[in-house]
């Protein structure tokens, strides 16, 4: 009897696919996007940003089904570049945008450079002439320079706002109306009616032969322009980005086959063992098998005291391995890195619609339509209620509707508000994880703060010196003596104190770091201990002599070190130093001006009271 077939259909499980999408010209696109989106099973979410034009799709759904979806809408989609693994696809990506961006600017300039003289032409012309500079009459020579205008705006209409009319023709044949419909109609129709004037200006009345050309040219131009800004908006708030990017390592060094290799980042597999020398950045994720170090993790954390790694400890990408060599084992790539997670979320903050974002694009996807309505309106009313020539004017009242509706900023202003809030505190080191904060934000009534390298400049510095025989100095130089040969970060608080007053640390010998406790040393005939003082009194040494100068460095929120020295068996205490992470220069106005806002400040940290 045959084996019965097993089904192994696939599982079922909701990801999240983003789209970068084409054709979308104002918010009332997003809503028809976000509704073809919505309608394809499997689909439990979607959202669009407008300023991004990329679209966020939550489901259970391959991306060919969703991309079909918004070519089904009148738009077109496509997967976006690989930006957290390839920097080939990035410059890639930069180079189309770069593209798109000169083409913009062309066409703006096209579009401006004959609108601003006819512009200037209609307000200063009337005084120059003594009549209106932009009416047309037949058998002038003024009726054939108006020809030549007409055609040069007519060229500006197809190459610099060609884009707009083919926008325009494509929702019409899905049955949309965009902001690309306003434009090319209020564009197209201020064409159609300056040209019927400067051809036929017998058929109308003397006061409706008026041109305007300058006003087709300089909707496409402006419109343009407003594209250009929108662009350098976006590139400049991606610049948060991009820093988080350069965090990345290009290579790493690989141990495979008992050899060491360097390999692209993104060729590194999981269990993959990787070695990181002093200075470098960690490539992936990873846990610890070797070695014994301190790594900054301030990118992460925004604690800027480094983290001591030993073996068993987890280690993250983009981190700076700072002293000692470390070997770890790959746990976490590409995408899943906490680096990777972190610039997806700025990502996703930019791109994420607060409320109030919501309430604009649900008027814009009924501004277009209710524009149109209007000005058909107001050519019916024109026409049957208006003075003669009732077409005419009828023209006249549909054309300046559509014209001094064409504005996208209803569609941009959220969107882009929320991409330079959110890229302007990741600039800062704030990382937003939603839209939605931003518009909160002016309801906060309490802050909390962190204290290390928020409120503290994060790098400690001796803040005290302390000795039993007056000679502070001699401390100095024999904490320094020891602490040479530490990578703790207090270490390097005390050798740089030694150096600013020229004191150099003389050779010491047979150097132990006892953890968390202290270290000790051999120097010339005597061993030094430097360290906390319940260690120090473990070692029976009596440090009750300085505490008055132990309580005066607490009261500082320092950090009391003892030192003491065991020559022949006899034991001494020489003097305590007391080091500190000092309060920004500007910590103090910061939180002043929060307090005059009237925002309570809170503190919190895992530090002692004081």
């Amino acid at each position: 009897m045959p084996a019965p077939i097993t089904e192994h259909p696939a599982s079922k499980h909701t990801a999240t696919i983003a789209l970068d999408i084409q054709g979308a010209t104002c918010a009332g696109c997003v809503r028809k996007i976000e509704n073809a989106l919505r309608a394809v099973p499997g689909v439990v979410q979607a959202e669009m940003n407008f300023a991004t034009r990329r679209a966020s799709v939550e489901g259970d759904i391959s991306s060919d089904t969703l991309i079909a979806a918004v070519r089904g809408a009148g738009y077109d989609a496509s997967l976006p570049v690989a930006e957290v693994d390839s920097s080939a696809d990035e410059a890639l990506e930069q180079a189309r945008l770069q593209a798109h961006y000169k083409k913009l600017t062309r066409d703006m300039s096209l579009a401006l450079g004959l609108g601003v003289p006819l512009m200037l032409w209609g307000i200063l012309g009337d005084k120059l002439i003594g009549g209106d500079s932009m009416m047309v009459t037949a058998g002038t020579i003024g009726q054939l320079l108006w020809t030549a205008v007409g055609i040069l705006t007519l060229a500006v209409l197809m190459f610099a706002g060609g884009h707009f009319f083919r926008g325009a023709w494509q929702a019409f044949k899905h049955h949309n109306a965009t902001m690309d419909t306003l434009i090319a109609i209020g564009t197209g129709s201020a064409w159609l009616y300056s040209i019927v004037v400067v051809l036929l200006p017998d058929i109308l009345p003397m006061a409706a032969r008026h041109v305007y050309f300058e006003a087709s040219a300089m909707i496409i131009g402006l419109i343009n322009l407003g594209l250009v800004l929108e662009i350098r908006v976006r590139g400049k708030t991606s610049e948060a980005i991009k820093r988080l990017l350069d965090l990345r390592p290009k290579t790493a060094h690989v141990l495979r086959a008992d050899a060491e290799i360097d390999l692209a980042v993104e060729q590194v597999v999981i269990d993959d063992i990787i070695r990181a020398r002093p200075g470098e950045r960690i490539a992936v994720d990873g846990e610890v098998l070797d070695g014994d170090s301190y790594v900054d993790e301030s990118m992460l954390s925004g604690e800027p005291m480094p983290i001591h790694k030993k073996k068993g400890d987890a280690v993250a990408a983009g981190t700076i391995n700072q002293s000692g060599a470390l070997t770890y084992r790959a746990t976490r790539i590409g995408r899943d890195t906490a680096l990777a997670r972190i610039i997806e979320l700025v990502k996703k903050a930019q791109g994420a619609k607060p409320s109030i974002g919501r309430l604009a694009d649900s008027i814009a996807a009924v501004f277009v339509p209710t524009v149109l309505l209007i000005a058909i309106a107001a050519a019916l009313l024109w026409f049957n209620f208006g003075p003669a020539p009732a077409v005419a004017h009828m023209l006249i009242a549909a054309t300046t509707v559509l014209i001094i509706a064409c504005p996208c900023a209803l569609g941009l202003a959220t969107p882009m508000s929320v991409m330079v809030g959110v890229g302007k505190a990741a600039e800062a080191g704030v990382l937003i994880q939603r839209g939605e904060a931003l518009q909160t934000a002016g309801q906060l009534d309490v802050i909390v703060l962190d204290k290390t390298g928020t409120i503290t400049e994060g790098k400690p510095e001796v803040i005290e010196l302390f000795s039993v025989d007056g000679n502070e100095q001699q401390v100095l130089h024999l904490a320094a003596c020891i602490e040479q040969y530490s990578e703790h970060p207090l270490a390097s608080a005390i050798v740089r104190a030694a150096s600013s007053k020229n004191t150099k640390p003389k050779p010491a010998r047979n150097f132990i770091a006892h953890n968390g406790r202290g270290v000790s040393a051999q120097l010339d005939d005597r061993t030094l201990l430097f360290g906390n003082r319940r260690w120090l009194e473990q070692q029976g040494i009596d440090c009750s002599v300085l505490s008055s100068a132990e309580q005066k460095i607490i009261a500082q929120a320092g950090t009391p070190l003892f030192l003491a020295q065991v020559i022949a068996e006899q034991k001494q205490l020489l003097g305590a130093i007391g080091v500190a992470d000092r309060i920004k220069a500007d910590s103090r106005a910061a939180i002043e001006r929060l307090h005059r806002r009237g925002l309570a400040v809170v503190m919190l940290t895992g530090d002692i009271e004081a």
